[in-house]
């Protein structure tokens, strides 16, 4: 899976890799540097071998905006991944999928808590139409929003996922969902873990 990849971005310069992408290369060390979800990301060249070693699906990712990224400025204008070039039918779906999910993390977390797991991934913290809008850098040129709305008398927790609207010039859709789908599951490793310290595990 990931060879196809890796011989995609063999061909590119990686001095232009980096300028379009966002990353920095290190000539002396032969080494692209990036940071992805509060870890730096150091990736051999030409052999495009990850350290820390991520999850095969990251990598992919990574190897993709690499090859994908033209170097657009990153809009401050927020859609959903509906809003994608091609999120008709994939994304319209992923939205959908994802608030069910958020809804289920959600569920008897303090506002506190998310805010804690969400910090623990590098995000930041913006104003917007939600009682938490959180922005995590999963790339240098890709941020992704969540939006969380807390449980009242009325209605339980629910949240959202966001991309800017110049994310077409870094990842494909198909890469756009794989990015939701690995922060999804970041978020809930390390609301386990912050779980597991509370009560006094490991």
């Amino acid at each position: 899976m990931l060879r196809p990849a890796k011989e995609q971005v063999k061909h590119l310069s990686p001095d232009n890799i980096a300028e379009r992408s966002g990353a920095v290369f290190h000539g002396s060390d032969a080494v692209l540097e990036l940071h992805s979800l509060n870890q730096t990301v150091r990736i051999t060249v030409p052999e495009y071998t990850f350290y820390p070693r991520l999850e095969e699906w990251h990598q992919l990712v990574i190897l993709h905006y690499l090859a994908l990224a033209d170097g657009t400025a990153v809009s401050d204008q927020i859609i959903t991944y509906g809003g994608l070039k091609e999120g008709l039918i994939r994304g319209t779906k992923f939205d959908h999928d994802m608030e069910k999910e958020l809804r289920r993390f959600l569920n008897r977390k303090t506002p506190d808590s998310v805010r804690k797991i969400c910090k623990a991934l590098g995000a930041e913290f913006t104003d917007g139409n939600a009682d938490l809008c959180a922005v995590f850098h999963f790339l240098p040129k890709y941020p992704v929003w969540l939006k969380v709305w807390f449980a009242d008398e009325e209605f339980e927790a629910s949240g959202k996922f966001y991309v800017s609207k110049s994310a077409d010039h870094y990842l494909s859709m198909e890469d756009a969902v794989t990015v939701g789908e690995i922060l999804l599951t970041r978020l809930k490793t390390q609301a386990d873990e912050e779980a597991g310290g509370a009560n006094g595990i490991g």
